[in-house]
């Protein structure tokens, strides 16, 4: 059941996560979460599943693939700087929506065998362990870089919970397999993964790209390359994704050219251009003024252009002094790299 609504793995646990409790305190006391405020509350019902959803004995997980064949590999894209890089989860549809759908769907489908069901389903929402959780069920393990790696599968996947009150079988975890490995630590462009298993998010470029909504430290700013929603570097290289599966999702497939565009194209967009073509894609809820943010940065990374010099000078007077601020940046960059 659940693999005829397109999920690729089901794994099931119990609600006890005591385990996680100092690692993830050690981790907020270090403000490794950054901006991220929603981060330090509601802490008890992270850690116990059945006060966030009283009455829950189970938890059912899932995992949903998501890579997709592309026209262009994303290393290649990644060393291309006058091109755009989206993190691949992002390049289709929202993947919030279309789980948590099916996991409602799934649960409707437990209820018409069992009867009566006590339910909830979570996707990437709500203060839960989904990481935790799904190490549990059996999905995988938590590798280096914290994302969940499966031995057949890599990591290129989506996690969902269906809480319940059903006491069913649990599922055994799966054994740690990162061994020696350090190429996930080795890559990130920022150092982010400052240990085995702990990552500030304060020099992670997914968060600085999409959560952080402050200007972005200069620190980090060359570093970012060509990133403009995301980083998937620490994927890339990982050695377990060479058995990753291509998703056979249409929802996932790449819209609007995003997996193979230039940074050009992109600036060029106005709030109702970026608003049209960001319907129904995660890349929405960073909104307009951070998506410039980032793509000035990436301009002020690319090799030397003249027409990127005119873009940036003739999108100045568009913006407000946050953005100008970047975009004073990224012009520096480029007569930088003009005079050698």
């Amino acid at each position: 059941m659940g693999f005829d609504l397109g999920f690729q793995q089901v794994g099931i646990t119990d609600t006890q996560l005591d385990s996680e409790h100092k690692h993830y305190n050690e981790w907020i006391e270090r403000n490794f979460h950054g901006e991220m405020s929603y981060m330090e509350r509601n802490i008890t019902k992270r850690f116990h599943p059945d006060q966030l959803v009283p009455d829950t004995l189970s938890v059912i997980c899932v995992r949903l693939d998501y890579y997709k064949n592309e026209g262009s590999w994303p290393i290649d894209l990644l060393n291309q700087s006058d091109l755009a890089y989206v993190s691949r989860y992002a390049l289709g549809r929202d993947y919030h929506k279309l789980i948590r759908k099916r996991l409602q769907t799934f649960a409707d489908q437990i209820s018409s065998i069992v009867g009566d069901l006590g339910y909830r389903v979570f996707t990437d929402s709500a203060p839960v362990l989904e990481k935790a959780l799904a190490s549990k069920a059996g999905i995988g393990w938590q590798g280096k870089h914290s994302n969940i790696l499966n031995k057949s599968n890599g990591s290129w996947f989506f996690l969902g919970e269906i809480f319940t009150n059903l006491s069913l079988e649990y599922d055994s975890a799966v054994g740690n397999h990162c061994g020696n490995c350090t190429s996930c630590i080795d890559v990130c462009p920022t150092k982010a993964i400052v240990a085995p298993y702990v990552v500030d998010a304060r020099r992670c470029i997914s968060y600085l790209t999409i959560e952080h909504k402050s200007a972005i430290p200069i620190e980090f700013r060359e570093a970012i390359g060509n990133r403009i929603y995301g980083c998937d570097d620490c994927q890339l290289f990982c050695p377990w994704n060479r058995f990753a599966k291509l998703s056979e999702e249409a929802d996932f497939n790449p819209r609007h050219g995003l997996d193979n565009t230039s940074l050009l194209d992109c600036f060029s967009w106005t709030q109702d251009e970026f608003d049209t073509k960001t319907m129904g894609s995660a890349i929405r809820r960073i909104g307009y003024q951070s998506w410039i943010r980032n793509i000035a940065i990436a301009l002020g990374n690319a090799d030397h252009n003249p027409h990127i010099i005119d873009a940036l000078k003739l999108a100045y007077v568009k913006h407000n002094d946050f953005i100008q601020e970047h975009i004073d940046w990224a012009i520096n960059q480029q007569q930088n790299k003009a005079t050698g």
